[in-house]
């Protein structure tokens, strides 16, 4: 992307394009929430530059309802060139460079796609620049697991939590799937022995990129807060056991996205090889692959992942590879390097309906039916048998397909937010645990309820958003305004409370204590119990570990 000037009246299309951003509503607000503001004035305020700079260049932005907004801001170069490999430092341009439009998503198929290999941008929205201020700086990582998504999605818009809280948020994009976590070292020698975690390193540039300019955008170097859900909490998990990420964030919060194990070389290579073929490369292949236009790499990610979970596409994620990964994420323990950082680690309560709840055979199961639908979706290897007498004696009133979901749930990404909280607890690390209980009531939301991706506008505050499955009704914006609060308390202060919730006390063994976020909000002890101790019976391992 070249620089262009930028003009002190934006030109039209770009006018225009903030006008309809602005025309969606930021959602009436509960509390520190704040209330749409009417389309026309809404623009007026968009219409004016912002200017700052950054080790490369000058970069031009714009003030949306007094916060200062940057889209499309470069952290590195155009990987192309460098396909599989380490990204270099963005180039220095000449002038003013615009930064009011979204950069380019990693390639990927889906609504994000196709995307491009010139993909390393990240978005700021400060409410201040160059003041001094030290606000705390909150760093989205979005979800996608480690394949899709973007940082540029209208629920991820940061202006709501910057004028909640004073603070300076920031998304990001970075490689995906094939192009961040192909382990090829096998196939490719030395210069590809970080392959399969160069998606990670782009991470690791973009908290350099931040480190290095908080200060230009009115934020603290000092004090960097990483939050993400789904693959934003797991790419999380696994900086956190990175060295190379060391000191470059200070907490951690993460929603609905664990890694406990990651894959090996040999699972790793394994599933290269199954791409390659895909491809139908064998001799010279690897030369071969860094020669293909992106959109071939994009198709051949649809061959059937070796999983014997589920039938889905290729898995890629990290990779235990000895040098950019040295250990798994949170196995055998809690990684010694980030004992020291605060994490918050939460979950919604009926995370696979969002997956499962769009086939109407799982609304209508009975009880002949549901341990063989259960034997291919709960991911761990216990008798369904015993699965469903364990639920029907915990909860006697459950239907078979709410037993369904419900262990579902537990046997897949709730397992693995359990093991982290347990890691850290034995390492007495400072850990909160939420679980999100609140959900819209009548029509769709009766059948989802707490879905996985539900907690994403409540934390952002952007209930009044377009795609905001929540709803933007009071109960909405109250459960908004207390998780949004949370985020922002512990972004401060290293601690979730606030004025808003129950005393939340510290994740401990073995009370477990976690706050459910609900109308209202409360601290239990051990939610859900029965079920943790029905699923310890088998070994956790996270999908793409073998």
């Amino acid at each position: 992307m070249d620089a262009r000037p930028a003009p002190d009246d934006p030109p039209a299309a770009a006018d225009a394009q903030r006008r309809r951003w602005l025309a969606r509503g930021l959602g009436a607000g509960a509390g520190l929430l704040l209330a749409p503001l009417a389309p026309a004035a809404a623009a007026a305020r968009a219409t004016r530059s912002s200017l700052a700079r950054t080790r490369s260049g000058r970069i031009a932005g714009t003030v949306e309802d007094a916060v200062h907004v940057f889209r499309g801001v470069p952290y590195g170069a155009d990987t192309a060139p460098r396909r599989f490999m380490p990204a270099l430092p963005e180039p220095a341009w000449h002038g003013v460079r615009a930064a009011d439009a979204y950069g380019p998503a990693a390639p990927q198929a889906g609504g994000d796609g196709p995307g491009s290999e010139d993909c390393l941008y990240l978005n700021v929205w400060t409410p201040g620049l160059r003041d001094g201020a030290r606000r705390p700086v909150l760093v989205y990582l979005h979800g996608g697991a480690y394949s899709t998504g973007s940082g540029s999605d209208a629920l991820y818009d940061g202006g709501q939590l910057c004028r909640r809280g004073d603070v300076v948020v920031v998304t990001v994009n970075h490689r995906l799937n094939a192009f961040g976590y192909l382990f090829l070292h096998e196939f490719g020698g030395p210069e590809l022995a970080q392959s399969g975690n160069v998606g990670q390193l782009d991470l690791v540039q973009a908290l350099q990129w931040v480190r290095e300019h908080a200060g230009e955008f009115g934020g603290d170097p000092g004090n960097v807060t990483v939050f993400g859900q789904s693959g934003g909490g797991a790419k999380i998990a696994t900086l956190m056991a990175m060295p190379a990420a060391r000191g470059l964030f200070h907490r951690a919060w993460t929603m609905s996205g664990q890694q406990v194990t990651a894959a090996g070389p040999r699972a790793a290579s394994g599933r290269a090889r199954i791409f390659l073929d895909a491809l139908g490369l064998r001799d010279d292949a690897v030369a071969r692959l860094r020669g293909l236009p992106a959109q071939a790499l994009v198709e051949a990610l649809a061959v059937r992942d070796p999983s014997t979970a589920e039938d889905t596409a290729l898995y890629l994620g990290p990779v235990v590879d000895a040098q950019v990964l040295p250990r798994h994420p949170f196995w055998p323990d809690a990684p010694p390097q980030s004992a020291r950082i605060p994490m918050v680690i939460g979950n919604t309560r009926d995370e696979t309906r969002a997956f499962l709840g769009h086939d109407p055979r799982n609304f209508a199961l009975d009880w002949a039916a549901l341990p063989q639908r259960l034997q291919a979706q709960q991911y761990v290897d216990i008798d369904p048998a015993t699965v469903v007498a364990e639920y029907r004696r915990l909860y006697p009133h459950y239907t078979p397909s709410e037993v369904f979901f419900a262990a579902t749930t537990a046997g897949r990404s709730w397992r693995g937010a359990v093991e982290e909280l347990q890691a850290r607890a034995r390492q007495g690390a400072p850990t909160w645990a939420y679980q999100l209980d609140w959900y819209t009531r009548g029509g769709d939301g009766e059948r989802l309820r707490a879905f996985h991706t539900l907690d994403i506008p409540l934390v952002f505050g952007t209930t009044g958003r377009p795609g905001a499955r929540s709803g933007d009704g009071a109960d909405a914006r109250s459960v908004a305004a207390a998780m949004g609060d949370a985020l922002i308390a512990f972004a401060r202060h290293g601690d979730p409370g606030h004025a808003g919730l129950p005393r939340w006390e510290p994740y401990s063994l073995p009370r477990r204590q976690t706050m459910l976020f609900d109308r209202p909000c409360r601290l239990a002890d051990d939610p859900r119990g029965g079920e943790r101790r029905l699923y310890a019976q088998a070994p956790f391992v996270q999908r793409g570990t073998l």
